[in-house]
């Protein structure tokens, strides 16, 4: 305690205004007149007599942290290279010690990562290009949870990079991912003069990664490795991140080898915490590729969720997500494999029954989540800058925010499901009152209505992902926002577009969402590919693929043409008659060379429209991309 001389007897309202007080008690005058809240005076002991201890710590602060980045600035390079670990040599983290040993990451892993970090970019042309690139590919898609929190994304690779040597599969998958994203993001408009090129940079780590990947499979111990299993889930990363004409089938192919590594490691792969981390993140990757491409999940989903749940909510979700494309799967098969008699009439009624009641689950799973699981409603946004909705920063609506991206995210793949189990439940309904019109059915109405509220919600999620919020601070204060392994939260991070690339383009594709809401989705795929550096999401932005009116109309072209099909001996004995006489045929095998003739027809008529006006290699990319959602 020290004597400060003669303060101000204001009240601290008018003190923190800096205007005269005119020390009117029990409120002054200038607080009444203004219409605030008087907060009252001090008292004549804390007049005289201040606690200067926290003012000090202040300074005192402020003074070490100048003279440390005074002594940091003259070996920028070596501190980063330490800290980063960007030969491989040092671990990511100084705290990744910490994580090998079973504990939750240290909360200053990110203040001890971030610092070095920002004085490396200052001298960046001092600084090697895979240096950066790791400093940059960190800070937008290593999530680290909190003490005591939810899930991360990625931070097994802070123990697995520590391990893994400089010219390992893993390290060479972490660096191809890294350089990719940073060149991504640098021909953006982050400094468009750079005459390194990121790309060729970053093709090469991709080929010694694959290179050093195929040899680890060959060998009985190093295929079942965790470093080998990250190493295969960044090469899928890189697809998506690289994507300009076959990014989804080339991801594809990781997730299944990914799927078959864990496979081959059986369940003591869930014994330790890298273990279970990379086995989430597979079956995570797995929801995705088996809703996208309507195929079951192997082994079952009890074999996908038994012991292996770090996030009870989380593992609740993707238990539906699984359920749901077990159910998809089925009816898909269903459909191309039986004729319409009264018994398989029913049969469809009891699959549309199981997808309202996972829809239902769906909604009590939202209902059931806790507090910090809860979004919040930031504000409404009614105007649209010129009209452009392809521009805009916000879709006409609300505006939602999140306590970190990984919870957003969790969200967003329960949407996505439901809006793939309304689209089966219309399926059913339309397959069982065919050759009337389906849009005339109470499903239909009631799954338009979900889909639409749905559509919405996910909408109202975009602005806080691409960083609209952290520019309105004044609306929204919250500390415990998620955190990355470095760099600066407050900006827009490649990870956000990652997330929301496949919710985006389900919306887009859906038969309820208005032309304004398209334009407005083109227009944030297109934003993510271009400034976040996720080029798949070019592709995806010009599909022109409506679900469910595509896969109804699929349906019919896939259907059984023989109202007898379920009489197989007598559908046999017609197609192995003799060929009528003059004919090469006979008249059923003739029958089923038309019909094929006008399924392929129409099926190039599907594609096409589901293509829309994309042409050259972009084109072919596009329609490969809706061949696969549409199985046709």
């Amino acid at each position: 305690m020290v004597y400060c001389g003669k303060p101000s007897r204001g009240c601290q309202m008018c003190r923190t205004r800096r205007i005269k007080c005119d020390e009117t008690k029990p409120t002054c005058n200038q607080c009444t007149k203004s219409r605030r809240q008087c907060p009252g005076y001090k008292d004549e002991f804390d007049l005289v007599f201040r606690n200067e201890t926290k003012a000090t710590e202040r300074r005192a602060k402020k003074a070490t942290k100048k003279a440390a980045a005074a002594a940091a600035a003259t070996a920028t390079t070596t501190t980063a290279q330490r800290v980063m670990g960007s030969a491989g040599q040092e671990p990511i983290s100084p705290a990744s010690s910490s994580v090998g040993g079973g504990d939750e990451l240290s909360p200053t892993f990110k203040d001890m990562i971030k610092s070095p970090f920002e004085l490396a970019v200052i001298p960046a042309i001092q600084i090697p290009p895979e240096t950066r690139a790791t400093c940059h590919f960190v800070s937008n898609f290593v999530l680290i949870p909190r003490q005591g929190g939810t899930r991360g994304f990625m931070d097994y690779l802070v123990p697995l990079m520590k391990s893994e040597s400089a010219n390992s599969h893993l390290q060479h998958a972490f660096n191809a991912c890294a350089l990719a994203s940073l060149g991504n993001r640098t021909n953006a408009g982050g400094g468009g003069g750079s005459t390194i090129d990121f790309a060729a940079k970053a093709y090469n780590e991709y080929t010694k990664a694959l290179s050093a990947t195929n040899a680890a499979l060959r060998d009985p111990e190093a295929s079942r490795s965790d470093g080998l299993l990250a190493a295969v889930l960044l090469l899928g990363m890189f697809e998506n991140i690289t994507a300009k004409q076959m990014g989804d089938f080339a991801w594809g192919s990781h997730v299944e080898g990914a799927i078959q590594i864990v496979k081959a490691r059986g369940r003591k792969q869930l014994r330790t915490k890298i273990g279970l981390m990379l086995f989430i993140a597979v079956r995570t990757q797995l929801i995705i590729h088996t809703l996208t491409s309507g195929k079951a999940p192997i082994m079952g989903v009890e074999w996908w969720m038994g012991d292996a749940v770090k996030d009870e909510m989380a593992a609740s979700c993707q238990r539906l997500n699984l359920r749901t494309s077990e159910l998809r799967a089925e009816v898909t098969r269903v459909m191309t494999t039986v004729a319409r008699t009264p018994e398989n009439v029913e049969l469809m009624q009891c699959l549309m029954r199981r997808a309202q009641e996972l829809d239902a689950d769906s909604v009590e799973w939202m209902r059931r989540l806790p507090e910090h699981w809860q979004y919040k409603t930031l504000c409404w946004e009614d105007h649209v800058p010129n009209g452009d909705y392809s521009r805009a920063e916000v879709f006409p609506g609300r505006v939602d925010v999140y306590n970190d991206f990984w919870i957003a995210s969790v969200w967003n793949m329960a949407r996505t499901n439901r809006l793939i189990l309304a689209s089966i439940t219309v399926r059913c309904a339309a397959w069982v009152c065919s050759p009337v019109d389906y849009r005339t059915t109470p499903e239909y109405a009631t799954a338009a209505r979900v889909c639409m509220d749905t559509i919405t919600d996910i909408l109202a999620c975009v602005p806080y992902h691409l960083g609209w919020h952290v520019k309105r601070k004044h609306l929204f204060q919250n500390d415990e926002l998620s955190g990355f392994a470095c760099g600066d939260d407050s900006d827009t991070k490649g990870l956000a577009g990652y997330f929301l690339t496949w919710p985006l383009a389900c919306v887009m594709g859906q038969d309820y969402a208005t032309d304004a809401q398209r334009q407005w989705v083109q227009g944030r795929l297109k934003f993510i590919g271009d400034e976040l550096g996720i080029k798949y999401a070019h592709i995806l932005s010009q599909l022109q693929v409506r679900i469910p009116s595509m896969l109804i109309r699929r349906d019919g072209l896939m259907a059984q043409p023989y109202p007898m099909a379920h009489n197989f001996e007598k559908l046999l004995s017609a197609r192995m008659a003799p060929p009528t006489a003059g004919y090469a045929m006979n008249p059923l095998q003739q029958r089923e060379a038309m019909q094929k003739e006008d399924f392929e027809k129409r099926r190039s008529e599907l594609l096409n429209k589901a293509t829309g006006t994309a042409t050259g290699s972009t084109g072919e990319s596009v329609k490969l991309v809706a061949q696969k959602w549409l199985t046709v």
